[in-house]
């Protein structure tokens, strides 16, 4: 679809304004949010509001919903830097001002308030990346509202989408970065303006100190955007090379000095009690004891599936790939699968513990409502193929592919990751809605259809995990 170039500067405060056409939609998003949340607090209110000492065995034994980690709740609780600080280097400083905000509120309330607190935040990026992703469908991809509003509610029926706004993890936040970026970008590209030095420095800063491999998506809206200038000396040293130096000798200087000395400390604990365990035993051993029966023989312990394949190497990074698991079972059931359909068995068990890697559907309605989305998927990207803001977010699909499926970078709960990817889907759709084609009519109906019953089906399960 052909766009009229609007030369005109864009205003910060105007993205993120509500305008008086979306009050009516994003009440209803609100509800939503505020819906899926009231379940998690449900959940988790008697076990997460006492004050204790122990806040970290406290919610990372107690948190279980997919594979996902509630090192957030920990962190507003008892501020430390217990991020991996090579992949959300800036994280922990985030999360400061809304710590000191608990800190009050415990004194006030008696309870620990981690839980609201960080409610609030996962409803505020939920509520906003859904108004980013509509306002990108209307204004860049030439949408009719009615269409657009259907392709936001759609992305929202998927089941890592829902949960990914019901959790502590940093993914609802990525999820919200990358489709500002997204937008921000594709409002640049209609316009013809070019990405500034300072606002390619912001965004790439923001988004790579949440998740520092989200960074590179800055990298590759600023090439997109900017086509040649991007290599342009001032360009490419000040805005790619030196953000990413300062992030990463920021990050390595953060581990030495906020990171490592509780480690080191923590690690110097576990070995000095399982010494004394050790001592324990001996001493016991050698007492002497009255005869007992011969124990009996231990039952085998039934086979199970591998939880993680073997490396391509080790390495501080590398050790994390994984060249064994099977990359189209996973694809299947997980990639297009649990990321949009939960599976009934095993429902939202973390694969650390009890998930095996693959499950499959029980039904096959599943597996004929995933190759649908696929098929409109792939539909979508055929006839979009000239547009410039669809190549851009392919590019982005095609950076976690490599690192994902590729060289296997959490490939085991690659579901884990959707927010990151997941709303290439309703891009490319967008391109079946543009155009006034006889197959429109159709596409919309298939998508009714699907966003219906993603809803019921995985509203159903996510009810019935936490309340039951």
């Amino acid at each position: 679809m052909t766009h009229n170039p609007i030369s005109t500067p864009i205003s910060l405060s105007h993205l993120f304004r509500l305008r008086r056409d979306e009050r009516w939609m994003m009440l209803a998003v609100a509800l939503l949010l505020v819906a899926l949340n009231a379940l998690t607090i449900i959940h988790y209110y008697g076990v997460f509001t006492p004050i204790t000492d122990h806040y970290w065995n406290l919610f990372v034994g107690k948190f279980h919903i997919s594979g996902f980690d509630p090192i957030s709740y920990y962190v507003v609780s008892n501020w430390d830097a217990r991020y991996n600080v090579y992949r959300h280097p800036l994280l922990a400083f985030m999360m400061w001002v809304p710590y000191l905000l608990n800190q009050a509120l415990m004194w006030m309330t008696g309870i620990n308030c981690a839980l609201f607190i960080m409610t609030a935040i996962q409803v505020v990026a939920a509520w906003y990346a859904f108004l980013f992703l509509y306002r990108l469908l209307v204004e860049v991809m030439g949408l009719a509202r009615t269409d657009a509003r259907l392709l936001s509610f759609f992305l929202y029926s998927f089941a890592f989408v829902m949960v990914t706004a019901m959790v502590p993890d940093h993914f609802v936040l990525s999820l919200c970065v990358l489709l500002f970026v997204l937008y921000y970008s594709g409002l640049l590209i209609t316009r013809r303006l070019q990405m500034s030095l300072p606002a390619a420095i912001v965004l790439f800063v923001v988004t790579a100190g949440i998740s520092l491999n989200n960074g590179l998506k800055v990298f590759l809206s600023g090439l997109v955007v900017n086509g040649r200038r991007f290599f342009r000396p001032k360009f490419l040293l000040l805005a790619v090379v030196v953000p990413a130096l300062v992030i990463w000798v920021g990050a390595r200087y953060e581990y030495r000095y906020l990171v490592a000395p509780g480690e080191n400390a923590r690690h110097a604990a576990i070995a000095k009690k399982r010494a004394e365990q050790k001592r324990e035993a001996q001493l016991k051993a050698q007492q002497p004891s009255p005869a007992q029966p011969a124990p009996a023989a231990a039952k085998p312990n039934p086979k199970r599936q591998p939880k993680k394949g073997k490396p391509f190497m080790q390495g501080e990074f590398m050790r994390w790939s994984d060249k064994t698991s099977p990359r189209v079972a996973s694809v299947v059931e997980n990639l297009f699968g649990e990321s949009i359909q939960l599976h009934p068995d095993y429902l939202l068990q973390d694969q650390s513990r009890f998930r095996p890697m693959i499950v499959e559907y029980r039904w096959a309605v599943n597996y004929v409502v995933e190759a649908i989305i696929v098929v409109l998927f792939l539909a979508g990207i055929w006839m979009g193929r000239r547009n410039r803001l669809l190549w851009l977010c392919l590019s982005w699909f095609g950076l976690d592919m490599l690192l994902h499926v590729g060289i296997g970078f959490a490939l085991n709960e690659i579901y884990i990751m959707t927010a990151h990817w997941i709303f290439v889907i309703p891009v490319a759709m967008a391109a079946l809605l543009a155009r006034p084609t006889r197959w429109r009519p159709l596409c919309r109906g298939v998508i009714v259809a699907l966003t219906l019953w993603l809803y019921a089906y995985n509203g159903y399960h996510i009810v019935k995990y936490m309340l039951c």
